[in-house]
């Protein structure tokens, strides 16, 4: 697989400790004609709603000439000082992301942590 401009975007940019609402992204680099996204995820304690985070990281990944399509959302609770991240919950406006693929994506960035997902919450 050629690399290309989605190669260069962060895999995980999550808010180093708390709750808060996240999203799972797909990156497509339009330019290289590539058919095979990059998967993000993206959460932070600032957002009020899902839809903030999926619009502020669009309009960023647009300006790099960068597509993007939300799989979902859901909430983490991250616990820096006890390596431990917990994935769960929904979006109501994007529905709920495959945290399975969330907890993928969030293990290259944190391997030394403990990962766990549920469906269960909000």
């Amino acid at each position: 697989m050629s690399k290309g401009k989605a190669d260069s975007v962060a895999d995980t940019e999550i808010d180093l400790g708390g709750t808060f609402k996240y999203v799972l992204i797909n990156v497509f680099d339009k330019s290289s004609g590539e058919e095979h996204p990059k998967m993000i995820v993206r959460g932070f304690k600032w957002a009020e709603y899902h839809a903030d985070i999926y619009d502020n990281t669009a309009a960023k990944l647009q300006k790099l000439d960068l597509d993007t399509e939300c799989l979902g959302g859901g909430r983490i609770i991250h616990d820096s000082e006890n390596k431990r991240i917990k994935v769960f919950g929904y979006s109501i406006g994007f529905g709920r992301a495959d945290h399975e693929l969330t907890v993928g994506v969030l293990k290259k960035n944190y391997p030394d942590y403990e990962i766990t997902w549920s469906n269960e919450g909000y």
